[in-house]
């Protein structure tokens, strides 16, 4: 615990034991800092932000890393406060990210969290747009290079931010994102069947707000890149939906990939196929971002149509 030899002495600790050991150097370790910053409607809303960090690699001269927002699931959840190697992933690859705790996050307060209440799908996007238009007017990311990326109730916000916000971010992924309000409504499980009540509305009365809110209602709209990761056995959001939005993509042109991993469900568990979607998700930004990229040695390819 803490102590110090005598008055005015820095704290000192013993580690008696780790419970886990980290393969990972510290020059590769990014630290993040809170932000709060302003969005839609005047409100503060609040992320951890991650710079790159390399031990081994250093960005050109005046340039700023592409960033990538980061939407947690729940939705009424928060960004995680430990060590994350999802994280550290990015940040140790050239990219910083910006883990949001938009409004209706827990950790900020009663009236912070009730934000979210009939406002999913509004609120959520925007402090996730404003996050990264922060970051960006800072100088701590490329602009140009803004991408963002959830899974789950994060997917959903990520797939609204592309429909709803497309002159924000340049590229996405959605993991298991939600697609269709109604039919989440409909199918999914019991211990959250009634969740959407508080967040969007009561069925049959709030249906039009679903349908205006559903990314896949609004798919023609999309003007963004976009990668779908997918698990084939997922009962809580159907393959379906990330196969009709990949479609709705690639009709349009834009470059688009559609990752099925056979046999998982909401979540992957498979440490292979928790390896592809990472590796493939950041070779298919360098793909959209005109950088020279390859999956690494053993690691199937994922395909990426439309590119140029």
């Amino acid at each position: 615990g803490p102590g110090g030899p005598g008055p005015g002495a820095g704290p000192a600790w013993l580690t008696l034991r780790e419970s886990l050991e980290l393969p990972v150097p510290p020059a590769f370790v990014s630290l993040p800092r809170k932000v709060a910053f302003p969005s839609d409607g005047g409100r503060t809303a609040h992320m951890l932000f991650y710079p790159p960090r390399s031990g081994t690699h250093a960005p050109l001269p005046g340039e700023a890393p592409p960033l990538l927002v980061k939407s947690h699931g729940g939705p009424t959840s928060a960004a995680p406060r430990g060590f994350k190697a999802a994280i550290q992933f990015w940040t140790s690859r050239g990219f910083a990210v910006a883990d949001v705790d938009y409004g209706g996050s827990t950790g900020y307060g009663r009236g912070y969290r009730d934000l979210l209440r009939g406002q999913w799908g509004v609120v959520d996007v925007a402090d996730c747009a404003n996050a990264a238009l922060h970051a960006a007017g800072e100088g701590w990311a490329d602009r140009a290079r803004l991408c963002v990326s959830g899974g789950s109730a994060g997917g959903f916000t990520t797939l609204a931010c592309l429909v709803f916000r497309p002159e924000v971010f340049a590229a996405g992924a959605s993991h298991y994102g939600v697609a269709d309000l109604a039919l989440l409504a409909k199918d999914t499980h019991k211990f959250e069947s009634r969740y959407l009540d508080s967040l969007v509305g009561p069925l049959p009365e709030a249906a039009a707000v679903y349908e205006a809110r559903s990314p896949a209602a609004k798919a023609d709209t999309l003007r963004t890149p976009v990668a779908f990761f997918q698990g084939t056995e997922d009962k809580i959001v159907p393959p379906n939906q990330a196969v009709l939005m990949h479609d709705k993509v690639k009709a349009k042109g834009l470059p688009t990939a559609l990752v099925m991993f056979e046999g998982e469900q909401h979540g992957f568990r498979q440490a292979a196929n928790i390896r592809r979607a990472l590796d493939g998700e950041l070779f298919f930004y360098c793909k959209v971002f005109g950088i020279e990229a390859t999956m690494p040695e053993g690691v199937e390819d994922i395909p990426v149509d439309n590119l140029a």
